[in-house]
């Protein structure tokens, strides 16, 4: 039987990955219409009780459909310098299996990831001898980098965020159309120091991990937004200035046709070259 805790944190990972690794906030293009803002009450503080038991229970909910069409965008900030990565495709939301096209720059990236190993194929190359396709294992790629390996396997951390948000961490902000769904949308502020590895975590993000997340009418994931600023690595910050130091990253994925039919396969072995070895350990930059 499968497990109901959403594993789609792989995802975003592995899209960060193709758009720096291997090759501010996001906007709300691409809706349907404006938000509309949420009107204060008497009955404020209940509807705020309940926004947090529907963000607490969203993961579970939106993994009960099994399977999903999704898309991805990453953006990638660092010394005045942004890359844009945009994916779409199908992924499982249970194992966070997915098969993705992704558009790098000017490149068009054809990515599965599969028992989290992460495999890319860029167009026209070969990544070695006769093998076009590359891998990484992302959680050994997590820990080189100092990380938790649970932080990849299940980075959405149903669970996890459950425990790390409390009421006056969630506020509704509206309601909006996604793909002509009626969503409503919540501001999250989770307590990093309450997710597994936090401690670590909060000397890299510091303590709290903005979040913003639209839930639809049976309280599944249509879009889930989370902002990132990191700190660059070691050799990124040798002679620069403090705020060339971070790193920002927006990572949003949004979710449809829950219940598409989803079959990931790893590409054949002799096909496959292993980059893992070729990341960057924590506390090193690239060369």
């Amino acid at each position: 039987m499968r497990s109901t805790r959403m594993r789609v944190g792989a995802v975003g990972t592995a899209v960060v990955m193709g758009g720096v690794a291997l090759t501010g906030c996001g906007n709300d293009s691409g809706t349907d219409s404006g938000r509309s803002a949420p009107s204060s009450s008497p009955s404020d503080g209940h509807a705020q009780e309940q926004g947090t038991t529907a963000v607490r229970s969203a993961y579970d909910k939106t993994a009960e459909a099994g399977t999903a069409k999704m898309k991805v965008e990453v953006k990638v900030g660092a010394n005045g310098k942004s890359i844009t990565t945009d994916g779409k495709g199908a992924i499982d939301l249970d194992e966070g299996d997915s098969a993705m096209t992704l558009a790098v720059g000017n490149k068009t990236v054809e990515q599965r990831v599969v028992d989290q190993v992460l495999y890319q194929k860029l167009p026209d190359s070969k990544s070695s001898g006769d093998k076009p396709w590359t891998k990484v294992d992302l959680k050994k790629a997590a820990e080189r980098q100092g990380m938790n390996p649970q932080q990849v396997g299940d980075p959405a951390q149903s669970v996890a965020y459950a425990k790390a948000i409390t009421d006056k961490d969630v506020s509704k902000a509206g309601t909006e159309k996604i793909d002509g769904v009626n969503t409503t949308e919540y501001k999250v502020s989770v307590d990093v120091s309450e997710l597994p590895g936090g401690a670590g975590l909060q000397d890299q993000l510091g303590p709290t991990l903005p979040m913003r997340i639209w839930l639809d009418d049976q309280g599944r994931i249509r879009r889930q937004q989370v902002d990132l600023t990191t700190k660059a690595s070691a050799s990124a910050q040798s002679g620069s200035d403090a705020s060339s130091e971070r790193v920002k990253i927006s990572t949003t994925m949004q979710f449809s046709d829950f219940g598409t039919e989803v079959d990931v396969k790893a590409p054949p072995a002799a096909e496959v070259t292993d980059a893992t070895d070729r990341l960057p350990q924590s506390g090193q930059g690239q060369e």
